[in-house]
């Protein structure tokens, strides 16, 4: 009866202790373990890159998609080459020259491939007509003029592009589509002189030119053997002629002055006696080009008045500006473009465009008056 049964009590409670010692220690040493031992990037693990590239991408882009810039480590980020040259174009000089591509073309080229090979051949030349699909059989018969060293560009008033591709050519042609826009407008736009460097003449003609008695390739042969950086074709002489200089001569290659009405030209070296062309079918080389367009206007679009002031982006102008009799065209006045327009005051609607070309070559002359003023006023020329 006094005798004492031995109870588990104890025993659990000294296992419980053992228990609760051995879990801080391995806390502890977990602890300072992992103070002590560097962190392994997984990126840094060399597994084979056939089994993880795509768990690897993944990882990356969602632990840069939860990092806020605050996080992200100078470590992270690439450091940029720090390169400033001054002789770069503007708003590049923080590029390294060799990768600076300051001028373009018009060439089309694939979506597949080697990009080296896209090119079999490259135009030399580039020719543009600003048209409407009305006029499709007369520009058909105009490219058919022009051989593969000549790009073909068309600008489309009427909005209709797709309807051209009946004609073989059209399909490697390049095309832009604004409504009842003129090719100054589209000029002005699309034919910066860095877009369109890679060709040394630029022919930007109208729509309604026949072409019978034209031979392009012998027209630069001939622009090229007489100095011609501004030219055009000469004009048949019965068929929409305004000016006695751009008047075909049968007897001539080319010509470069010409006698007018009297009392229409002050000095028979200027226009419209010498250094002049039309703007319905004008042809500039590369380099007059550069210049031209910089006169051209953003709102005066149908360009009248710009033939008047050509002869200051060449010199001497009466022998680099001239007319090409042997390779000539004709003038066929189709007011399509005009027909563009809309009535106002019961005028129709050509009349209205006729009235704004007007205008617009009023303001012209007195916007280069005013130009010529500042600048010799501002060099004490004055």
């Amino acid at each position: 009866m006094g005798i004492m049964h031995r109870s588990g009590v104890p025993k659990r409670s000294n296992d419980n202790a053992r228990l609760i010692i051995a879990t801080i220690m391995g806390v502890a040493f977990g602890f300072f373990l992992g103070m002590s031992v560097p962190l392994v990037s997984l990126n840094k693990i060399n597994f084979r890159s056939s089994l993880i590239s795509s768990i690897d991408v993944a990882f990356v882009n969602e632990n840069r998609r939860n990092q806020s810039p605050e996080t992200v480590k100078p470590s992270d980020v690439a450091k940029t080459p720090k390169i400033y040259v001054p002789t770069n174009p503007r708003g590049a000089e923080s590029l390294p020259p060799e990768i600076v591509v300051s001028k373009s073309d018009l060439y089309l080229r694939r979506l597949w491939g080697d990009p080296n090979e896209d090119l079999k051949h490259k135009p030399k030349y580039l020719v543009t007509f600003t048209v409407g699909y009305d006029q499709r059989d007369n520009i058909n018969a105009a490219v058919r003029k022009f051989s593969e060293d000549f790009q073909i560009l068309l600008f489309h008033y009427d909005g209709r592009t797709s309807e051209w591709d009946q004609f073989e050519w059209a399909k490697s042609a390049v095309h832009v589509s604004a409504k009842k826009q003129t090719k100054w407008w589209y000029a002005k736009k699309f034919l910066h002189p860095d877009i369109i460097a890679a060709y040394e003449y630029i022919f930007i003609w109208d729509e309604d030119l026949g072409v019978e008695h034209f031979n392009a390739e012998k027209y630069i042969q001939l622009v090229k053997k007489h100095g011609l950086e501004i030219s055009q074709p000469g004009l048949e002489p019965n068929n929409g002629l305004t000016w006695q200089m751009t008047k075909r001569r049968g007897d001539m290659e080319v010509h470069k002055v010409t006698e007018e009405k009297p009392g229409w030209c002050s000095d028979p070296l200027l226009p419209p006696c010498a250094a002049f062309v039309e703007i319905m079918a004008p042809v500039f080389s590369r380099e007059a080009w550069r210049c031209v367009w910089h006169m051209i206007q953003n709102d005066l679009v149908h360009g009248w008045g710009l033939d008047f002031a050509l002869r200051r982006c060449v010199e001497p102008a009466h022998e680099k500006i001239g007319v090409v009799d042997s390779q000539w065209i004709v003038h066929q006045v189709i007011p399509s473009l005009g027909n563009q327009g809309e009535s106002e005051n019961g005028q129709a609607p050509w009349q209205g465009v006729r009235q704004r070309c007007h205008d617009e070559w009023a303001q012209f002359r007195a916007r280069l008056t005013t130009a010529d003023k500042a600048y010799f006023a501002h060099n004490g020329k004055g």
